[in-house]
């Protein structure tokens, strides 16, 4: 077991276990436990449960969001302090200044990526359990907490005709076109999801120095990179996986257009024009 494994160990087995948990629940109610919606509810379980933990996580980037908004003046005032100055001693500076304006109004810039970063092991913990599935059916084995038994019935569960298993490059059975077409849906439907998060981001900060500040082009950037990621990983990841990548981005658009709602000083002058 390289390192890489080791460290996403006790991540397959939690996520596994929670969708095992959500599985024999579904099946102890009557759904047929091979049944590819069974396992459907079971991973869209592990989404509620994973990110229903990070909630406290996502209200303190909404709060580290706004602050970095506050802190764009004291920002921009620095580096027009230091434009023009590239030697060593007045980057030192202008880095120790910096780290001084963050200290001041309590955040950082990694503080806003917080909840992406916690969640990623979970996510490729998603996504090696699912990958090994067709592997270990074969090979009489079990996945994490899925016992032989399961990993069988999860690669032979399929939806409108997709194997749960199956990514649009990698077919395993079933029928192609359906997980072709069901892959282009899930990365149209997930990208949308992020497209209108991020537009909620950037409508809060109408002003003309909030739109120049580093932190709304940074927004911008992401507006349109992830959707070349989630097409990328969508033709990579099963279908289950992206089935949890989706539910969980809409998670994140209807948490957010709520928190937004709810924040304070929303619709003041840093949000002046804008809505959620």
């Amino acid at each position: 077991m390289d390192f890489f494994e080791t460290i996403m160990f006790p991540f397959k087995w939690l996520v596994s276990f929670i969708m095992v948990g959500f599985h024999e629940g579904l099946s102890g109610i009557g759904m047929p436990a091979a049944d590819g919606w069974t396992w459907t509810l079971a991973i869209i379980g592990l989404v509620l449960v994973i990110r229903a933990a990070l909630i406290p996580v996502f209200v303190k980037q909404i709060n580290a969001q706004r602050r970095m908004r506050l802190l764009q003046p004291d920002l921009k005032n620095l580096q027009d302090k230091y434009k023009g100055k590239t030697d060593p001693l007045s980057r030192q500076a202008m880095a120790q200044e910096q780290m001084a304006i963050y200290k001041k109004h309590g955040t950082n810039p990694f503080s806003a990526c917080l909840p992406l970063l916690i969640q990623t092991p979970f996510f490729f913990a998603l996504f090696q359990v699912l990958a090994g599935i067709g592997t270990n059916a074969r090979e009489g084995q079990g996945v994490g907490a899925m016992s032989h038994e399961q990993v069988v019935q999860f690669d032979q569960s399929s939806i409108f005709g997709a194997p749960l298993s199956a990514s649009f490059l990698h077919g395993t059975g079933g029928d192609q076109v359906a997980v072709t077409v069901l892959t282009i849906l899930m990365i149209l439907a997930m990208t949308a999801a992020q497209f209108i998060t991020q537009k909620q981001i950037m409508a809060r900060n109408v002003s003309e120095e909030a739109a120049e500040s580093p932190f709304m082009q940074q927004q911008k950037v992401l507006l349109y990179i992830l959707p070349i990621v989630f097409g990328v990983g969508g033709i990579i990841f099963p279908i289950g996986v992206l089935i949890y990548w989706t539910v969980s981005n809409f998670w994140t658009m209807v948490q957010q257009f709520f928190v937004i709602g709810r924040e304070p000083g929303h619709g003041s002058v840093e949000g002046r024009g804008g809505g959620a």
